[in-house]
């Protein structure tokens, strides 16, 4: 009996939640971190080796971004319907085999593929599967939580970036995508045996002062009145305006911080600091959303980034330039974290997977126009500092539209999608 309670999932020693948003951590830290925060670093070896252009190259990530956009409606379904862990190991799968198959690039055409192949597990491996976890298992804390948990996109970018870039070195890149590919398969192995969807003997024993009916996720209304609400479309479009900041500046990072002279690990480094300020957002954020709401928390990270990206635009210095790419830290790696926050506290989580998803869709309008726009801009001008001047009206409209939605809100005086349980 003693030797099956240490093997028993609901030995109360230690907590299993604990054990699952650990490897929510990793996951979300290797996967966006391999397959967005260091495409840049591949950008001048696809231009090297095949001798194509800017924008051609940036085509990849935005098939990628609009593969991911368009897929997570069906990952949302798919996380209601079969849970997270089904979810995680068919879209980690997805994603080892993007790797393994770009390694044999030879066209632009394959490129594109593999690349879109590597996306379509990016959402089912990521953000939306985490969320539905840490709230299914961390009911009272799901803000410091999600805070913690998310800021692995960041902790894991910030040790991608000095990794690939030495592995780019040392083998270059097609080696480098079969080493990235097969650690990705050891994640799937480790996915297998630690996450489960759910175990309310072992949650209930862990929050024992919650209903049993607390557990499970609220009555929400019916999806189609969220979708009708103004409420809705005013966040929705203000994360996708502000999401044209991480699809066309972050992935041009690199590019722009060589073409203004700066050394390969003077830029890695750079990167590394605006990891380590994502990382901090999520941090100070989230818990900060549970007390001044997740929304008005959205608008003072859009704030920040707006300011980091000014900083940025009139940098001529080494110290300006580490100063607004900390302060653009601080403002994105928020937005992992409060996103499906802001969601749950308006919407509820009964369907929460679902809503993420269609909100998610909006997506592909940055995922398209961000990076062959700062392709465009950088062929025609040979700089980037128009698209920083969009990048900031663009931010100070998704501002415009979260405050809206915050005075809508209050002057409603209503939850739409948290009625009483009866």
């Amino acid at each position: 009996m003693k030797i099956q309670n240490k093997l028993n999932i609901d030995d109360r020693k230690f907590y299993h939640g604990w054990y699952i948003a650990f490897v929510s951590f990793i996951s979300i830290g290797t996967v966006l971190g391999t397959t967005q925060f260091v495409f840049g670093l591949f950008i001048i070896p696809f231009e090297e080796e095949f001798g194509w252009s800017r924008t051609e190259v940036n085509l990849a990530l935005t098939f990628g971004g609009i593969t991911s956009s368009l897929i997570s409606p069906l990952i949302g379904n798919t996380l209601d319907k079969y849970g997270p862990r089904k979810t995680m190991i068919i879209s980690i799968s997805l994603v080892a085999m993007g790797f393994l198959l770009r390694s044999q690039t030879q066209n632009l055409t394959s490129l594109y593929i593999f690349t879109i192949l590597m996306f379509l597990g990016v959402p089912g491996s990521t953000i939306m599967p985490a969320s539905k976890l840490i709230i299914t298992w961390f009911p009272k804390t799901t803000g410091r939580m999600m805070g913690g948990v998310t800021s692995g996109n960041n902790l894991g970018s910030a040790f991608a970036v000095p990794a690939i870039a030495t592995l780019l070195t040392i083998f270059g890149w097609r080696l480098t995508h079969l080493i990235i590919g097969l650690s990705l398969i050891i994640l799937l192995l480790i996915i297998l045996f630690i996450v489960k969807d759910d175990n309310k003997k072992v949650i209930s024993q862990k929050y024992p002062s919650r209903k049993k009916d607390q557990l499970i996720s609220p009555k929400s209304k019916l999806l189609e009145n969220i979708y009708r609400n103004q409420i809705f479309w005013l966040i929705i479009l203000g994360m996708t305006l502000q999401q044209f900041l991480r699809f066309g500046v972050v992935s041009q990072l690199i590019p722009h911080f060589d073409q203004i002279g700066l050394s390969l690990s003077m830029a890695s480094g750079l990167m590394i600091i605006l990891s380590i300020g994502g990382a901090s957002s999520k941090l100070i954020f989230g818990p900060l959303s549970e007390k001044i709401t997740a929304r008005i928390a959205f608008i003072l990270i859009m704030i920040l980034q707006t300011i980091g990206l000014l900083i940025l635009l009139h940098s001529e210095s080494i110290i300006f330039i580490w100063t607004s790419i900390t302060i653009m830290g601080l403002g994105m790696g928020g937005v992992g974290a409060l996103t499906p926050l802001v969601l749950s506290e308006i919407f509820g989580t009964k369907n929460l997977g679902q809503i993420i998803g269609v909100s998610r869709v909006g997506l592909v309008a940055p995922a398209i126009a961000g990076p062959i726009l700062a392709g465009l801009i950088f062929d025609n001008y040979n700089n980037y500092k128009y698209l920083f001047w969009i990048m900031i009206f663009l931010l100070i409209l998704s501002i415009i539209c979260f405050i809206l939605a915050s005075i809508i809100h209050k002057k409603t005086h209503r939850n739409i999608s948290k009625p009483s349980i009866k």
